[in-house]
């Protein structure tokens, strides 16, 4: 998958990145300063696109 690739998201990340993103737009940031912003939120809240494979987290059972 390339980078910037955003097929690996779901639909509700894609609807999250577009909302946060208009909030970043109007806020005066340009166009390609809010996507960029966008993604690193929702990757941030939701641990990126889906995964293939194992689980890449572990319970630390703590």
């Amino acid at each position: 998958m390339p980078q910037g690739d955003k097929s690996s998201y779901t639909n509700k990340q894609k609807r999250q990145a577009a909302h946060i993103e208009a909030g970043y737009k109007k806020k005066g940031l340009s166009t390609k300063t809010a996507e960029a912003r966008a993604w690193a939120t929702v990757n941030k809240l939701t641990g990126g696109g889906k995964k293939s494979g194992p689980s890449r987290k572990k319970n630390s059972g703590g």
